[in-house]
């Protein structure tokens, strides 16, 4: 029976002399204590709340009484830290999740002060525009702290921006599309710490999109009031098909719920359809799906470090998130890099990538995703604004196989560096 390097220097023979060098480097991070560790956590809650058949059926109409929807919920409070969880299908995305966060927690007039620089692109209309709903719109100020150099918090420019007006620290875990550092727990515990110091009381908002189940600990174990993502992303274990979650205090999960459903309805209604199948089991089979996402990060970047390509994080250093940048000096090798993946995609194999215009972004953007479900970057995808330097973000692969198979064949597209 052939190696797995053997087999994949038969399929990729200009690149022998990678696999031989890289394989046995990143055989000791095949395994990881932290899914382990992860999984444990998520089996106990799962049994502490007596998941049953019957928790899978979901609901129609109003959703009233929907035990299913009331224990998983109970699951996110339990595994992410939190005395409170809302987790919805009617939550359609990340960036729709940050809202209700966001906007549920604050009144006209209020202040929200990013720490971590300017958030993703797609939260623009959220913040900017004069459009009904937005931030800008309800007379809330949202300011941004750039990191210092290392990725350290600003805290310095922070205790100065700091006023009465100000209600929530935000947070965006992951880099987006940029080469700064994700955040880690440590850090986020290091400035819930700081902010018990501050004479009124603050609202510490962590965007987690991207970073859960790659940690040990989540954003809510160290001091975070509110922790959101995306089921499409890690959570959702690849299986769930839409959907959005919000964690932590009560009080501020309940008025979050109140601006998705309406004020008063307290989270009681919603109904969750065919989706909680997909929802219970993703989220439990997350933590190793995630875990192999993280292996296939490693391999990325170590295949690419040895061809001469500058990657960010290098490949054996600490993980917060799941990305992984690969500077690819080009817009040649972008195209041929996110093409390759999307040709070793399972979904819209046959389908070539090419640079479009996407909103909040002053660029072009490629992106390559042939997903089952539409945007479910663990499953495997690539994507960047096509500028200089020709920055291509990979993640996910549900499977080391596939993530090595596809990020072989993306290097092998380059030819070398």
């Amino acid at each position: 029976m052939l190696t797995e390097t053997q087999i994949l220097c038969q399929r990729f023979p200009t690149l022998t002399p990678a696999f031989k060098a890289i394989m046995p480097a990143l055989e000791p991070f095949r395994v990881s204590s932290i899914d382990l560790h992860n999984q444990a956590r998520v089996l106990e809650a799962f049994s502490q709340q007596r998941v049953d058949s019957y928790d899978l059926l979901g609901s129609t109409g109003y959703g009233y009484n929907d035990r299913g929807r009331d224990k998983l919920e109970a699951i996110y409070s339990q595994f992410f830290g939190g005395e409170a969880a809302l987790v919805r299908p009617q939550i359609s995305s990340g960036t729709h999740a940050l809202w209700l966060a966001l906007s549920g927690n604050t009144q006209p007039g209020d202040e929200i002060i990013s720490i971590t620089g300017e958030p993703y692109a797609t939260l623009a209309t959220v913040l900017a525009q004069t459009s009904p709903g937005s931030l800008k719109s309800l007379g809330i100020k949202f300011k941004t702290i750039d990191l210092l150099p290392q990725g350290q918090f600003d805290l310095e420019s922070l205790a100065k921006n700091i006023s009465a007006k100000t209600k929530i620290i935000y947070i965006q875990k992951s880099r987006g599309y940029s080469l700064r550092q994700p955040i880690s727990t440590g850090q986020i515990a290091a400035v819930a710490t700081w902010m018990q110091s501050q004479p009124h009381r603050l609202v510490l908002v962590v965007d987690n999109c991207y970073g859960e189940f790659v940690e040990a600990q989540e954003p809510g174990h160290v001091g975070a009031d509110l922790s959101v993502g995306s089921l499409i992303k890690n959570p959702g274990g690849g299986l769930a098909e839409t959907g959005g979650y919000i964690v932590g205090r009560e009080e501020l999960v309940a008025n979050s719920a109140n601006r998705l459903l309406a004020p008063g309805l307290d989270g009681e209604i919603g109904s969750t359809g065919q989706y909680l199948r997909g929802m219970y089991q993703g989220l439990f089979l997350a933590p190793h799906f995630v875990g192999q996402g993280v292996f296939n990060a490693r391999f990325a970047a170590a295949l690419a470090e040895y061809l001469g390509y500058k990657t960010s994080p290098k490949w054996d250093q600490e993980r917060f998130d799941l990305v992984q940048a690969i500077e690819l000096g080009s817009q040649e090798n972008m195209e041929k890099f996110c093409r390759a993946i999307q040709g070793t995609s399972p979904v819209d194999s046959y389908v070539a990538p090419v640079p479009g215009e996407m909103p909040g972004y002053q660029v072009p953007v490629i992106m390559a995703a042939g997903t089952f479900i539409q945007g479910a970057s663990l499953e495997l995808s690539a994507d960047g604004p096509v500028e200089p330097p020709y920055i291509v973000y990979y993640q996910g692969g549900l499977s080391t196989q596939h993530g090595m198979l596809a990020v072989s064949a993306a290097m092998a597209a380059l030819g070398g560096s």
